[in-house]
């Protein structure tokens, strides 16, 4: 404010005026390593009328200058002692912005909370008036008409949503797992204790949705419901998808990529040569299975898969999972008087280990870990540091026998883990059925032709 009073006044300009520019400046020092000047005039507004506009912040032992400089010939020059600053003023600034954005936060789940169980109720009693009353689709585009003219400023009260609430409604309590559980609850209560708190309070589940959905935003809600006919599927997304911060977008690809058929199932020698916290985590952090249906079609040559993943780097790290970061490609480490290549190297934040990867384009073989065993020696003695774990290495082959796998990771002092990749996603079970194969296809295009 101080700021845009002076340019004001030196421009001649009516404090009433307003200025055609907002400039926000991100304030620092050099001096003790502190704060010192960016909270108190890290925003100013000034006019900016063609030229170019300079700040700097400069902070000495006893005094910061904020200097700024407007290109067309008029500097402006503000000077603020430090001792008009408490000495505390920059961790007590911070606090008050940390404690902002939290109640930001919190305000933003509540009111998603509240959203989700206002959809939920919307659908329980639309599918509670259809079922008592036989309300047609007529009626649903009445109470459609009528909310939006009452409530014009919000979003969501269309008769294609009112359709999605009930459908959300319905998805949860008709399932048969816990449709039969609760009326069958429902039922007997009814016989033995009629209204007693008991009922009421089995009854009042039907009132709320399951705890982690109200968390969830409503895309989020409706993507389950659409792609997941099982109560425990949808439930397991549910949870996976909180934890992990998806997008829905991230949580379609994980349901359509069967991410709860792969997760934590890599056949791996963890449990043996891992301490048991560390051994769960890396377990858990690893797929047996990864699409990579971002590269093309038809590519066979390992180095041709690795310029894809490079290519597609952001697809890759998200098919791989939470925390992993991206190293080098053909990454070279010397180690014992000789060079050792890694496929791909990554590392794990949450593991605190790197990640050696082996790309195989064949099926998987017993010498595979021999060599990568070779490999995680190098990593721990060229690439570890004090707070790093011991390397992990990952085979990504084709296909694999798990016998096989079994025994050759039974005696490895080194922790390596055995998972597949494929290019494409397989189709559902009943599509599979009704399309023709490949090989079909190329016989009946052969016979037209």
């Amino acid at each position: 404010a101080a700021i845009s009073l002076m340019m004001k006044s030196r421009l001649g300009m009516r404090s009433s005026d307003r200025l055609s520019r907002r400039a926000i400046w991100d304030c620092g020092t050099r001096a003790r390593g502190e704060v010192l000047l960016g909270h108190a005039f890290g925003e100013a507004e000034v006019l900016h009328d063609g030229g170019d506009l300079q700040a700097d912040v400069v902070a000495q032992e006893a005094a910061a200058v904020f200097r700024m400089e407007l290109f067309w010939g008029v500097p402006r020059i503000l000077y603020m002692p430090l001792e008009s600053l408490p000495q505390d003023y920059p961790r007590f600034i911070q606090g008050l912005k940390e404690r902002i954005r939290l109640a930001r936060l919190k305000a933003a789940l509540s009111i998603n909370r509240e959203l989700i169980a206002l959809y939920w109720d919307l659908g329980r009693q639309i599918v509670e008036k259809q079922k008592r009353e036989r309300w047609g689709t007529s009626v649903l585009k009445k109470v459609s008409l009528d909310l939006r003219s009452a409530f014009p400023e919000a979003k969501g009260f269309s008769r294609q949503n009112l359709q999605l609430m009930r459908a959300f409604y319905r998805a949860w309590v008709d399932d048969r797992s816990i449709c039969q559980r609760r009326v069958g609850k429902l039922t007997i209560l009814q016989r033995t204790v009629g209204e007693s708190p008991i009922l009421q309070q089995t009854a009042a589940e039907l009132a709320t949705p399951p705890a982690p959905l109200a968390d969830l935003p409503w895309r989020h809600n409706i993507a389950l419901i659409e792609k997941l006919s099982s109560r425990q599927e949808r439930l397991w997304y549910a949870h996976e998808a909180l934890r992990n911060g998806w997008t829905r977008d991230v949580l379609v690809r994980h349901i359509e990529n069967g991410l709860h058929q792969h997760k934590g199932k890599a056949q791996t020698n963890f449990a043996l040569t891992l301490p048991a916290p560390q051994a769960k985590l890396a377990q858990e952090a690893l797929k047996d299975e990864y699409t990579l249906d971002f590269l093309r079609p038809g590519i066979t040559q390992e180095k041709d898969i690795e310029q894809g993943i490079i290519q597609n780097a952001q697809r890759f790290l998200m098919e791989l999972g939470k925390g992993f970061a991206f190293i080098g490609r053909q990454h070279r480490v010397e180690a014992g008087g000789k060079e050792h290549v890694f496929d791909l190297l990554l590392y794990n934040t949450f593991l605190h280990c790197y990640v050696v990867v082996e790309l195989k384009n064949v099926p998987f073989q017993p010498e595979h870990v021999s060599q990568l065993s070779a490999y995680l020696s190098a990593a721990d003695e060229r690439l570890r540091r004090d707070g790093d774990q011991a390397s992990i290495g990952v085979i990504l082959c084709r296909s694999k026998n798990r016998i096989v796998v079994e025994y050759a990771l039974r005696d490895q002092k080194r922790p390596i883990g055995v998972a597949c990749y494929r290019l494409t996603r397989e189709l559902p079970g009943p599509l599979k059925k009704i399309l023709p194969t490949a090989r079909q296809l190329e016989h009946g295009l052969g016979e037209t032709s």
